[in-house]
């Protein structure tokens, strides 16, 4: 039993783990990862509103892990809008709303483009609940440190 005990202790020098509750610009990570994925998930344009005051008011005075996620997040919310915009035009060159190609691209935007965007948010959102940085493939770009 003795050495049971033994391995559960940690060692006089490992560092203590750090809470990502204790990074500083958390909350405010957290909060725009989440306004990310409700602009593209609930609530679209009320949540990019919020989203874009969250990084018109804190862009220059947050925390690192707080700017590098409101960069990504608002970078990738531009990209979702100009994705949104492009599938549109695709949808009224080909013919208009009611044309038959109509589904073919909107099955495509859906399944690649939106699904991608979701699936980077939520590695964001994975990443910010960690007091980790992340930067989006693609379209993100380097966060300062």
């Amino acid at each position: 039993m003795a050495i049971l005990g033994a391995v559960t202790q940690q060692s006089p020098r490992s560092p203590a783990p750090v809470e990502p509750e204790a990074v500083p610009g958390f909350a405010l990570a957290v909060a725009a990862e989440g306004l990310y994925l409700i602009n593209l998930m609930i609530a679209p344009g009320l949540a990019f509103v919020a989203l874009m005051v969250l990084w018109v008011r804190h862009r220059h005075a947050a925390p690192a892990l707080a700017r590098c996620h409101l960069a990504q997040t608002f970078r990738a919310s531009l990209w979702a809008g100009g994705l949104l915009i492009v599938a549109n035009a695709a949808i009224i060159g080909l013919g208009g709303y009611q044309s038959a190609s109509t589904w073919i691209v909107v099955i495509l935007y859906f399944t690649t483009c939106h699904a991608t965007l979701i699936f980077f948010g939520a590695m964001g959102l994975a990443r910010a609940l960690a007091g980790r940085p992340y930067v989006f493939p693609l379209i993100g770009s380097a966060c300062d440190d």
